[in-house]
Order: structure tokens, then sequence, then C-alpha cells
């Protein structure tokens, strides 16, 4: 059992935020979740009861660099790899890769700034 089930990335351009997360992540798309709200993108994953997550921009979330809780999204082939092309993206790196615990033992994290104004952070074993 995931302590979380679905995050949601507020965004006020959903094009341009998807353009952004399938760039850094290299993701071929990012599907439509039609909701009676409005439509989101998600986040691939695999199978259900994995931990999901969105880009909606709808239901009052706004972009923040400061308020709110923390996303961490997991870089299957590396934080580094990620962080290379968050520039090239149009985002911004606010904190380079640096290791978890003394020897890295949780991994790597760095966070960026993506092109809704939003920080967001990115983990990683190596």
């Amino acid at each position: 059992m995931n302590a979380i089930s679905w995050f949601a990335i507020p965004v006020e351009d959903l094009e341009r935020a998807r353009a952004f997360y399938c760039a850094i992540f290299d993701y071929d798309k990012m599907g439509d979740l039609v909701t009676p709200m409005g439509t989101c993108a998600i986040f691939p994953f695999s199978e259900e009861g994995e931990v999901g997550g969105s880009l909606n921009p709808f239901m009052g979330i706004k972009p923040s660099t400061e308020a709110g809780i923390s996303v961490w999204l997991n870089c299957v082939e590396g934080v580094q790899a990620v962080l290379d092309r968050v520039e090239t993206a149009g985002g911004k790196i606010l904190e380079e890769r640096a290791p978890i615990g003394e020897n890295a033992e949780f991994g790597y994290i760095a966070t960026l700034l993506d092109t809704e104004g939003n920080r967001v952070g990115l983990h990683a074993k190596n």
C-alpha cells in the first residue's frame, strides 16, 4: 500500500506544461483524463493501484514555488538525465543533484521550477 494515491500539479497552460514534462522525462505522451470538472493530463503509470498524478488546470489550485505540499517525481533514468533537459524545455534548475544521506543510501534529489511556476522535486536511487 502506498501512502499517496494521486497527486495534482497545478498548471495555467495545460499544453505548455504537458510539453515541458514530456520533454524532461522523455515521455512519448501524457494522456488526457476527462472529468466533470475539466480535462487534465496524466503522468504514465503501468497498472491500477500504483501512484498516479496529473497536470491540473482546474479545481482552483494555483502554481507555487513556496506554499503547499512538495511533489517529488521519480526519475527512472536518474536525476541528472532529467536535469539535463530542464532548461531546454523551458524550466529552471533550482537545486542541483545532491545525495540523500551520508552515502546516498536514499538516492539523489534535485529541484526545478517548471514552466507554470511550480517548485517540483526530482528523486532517483542513482
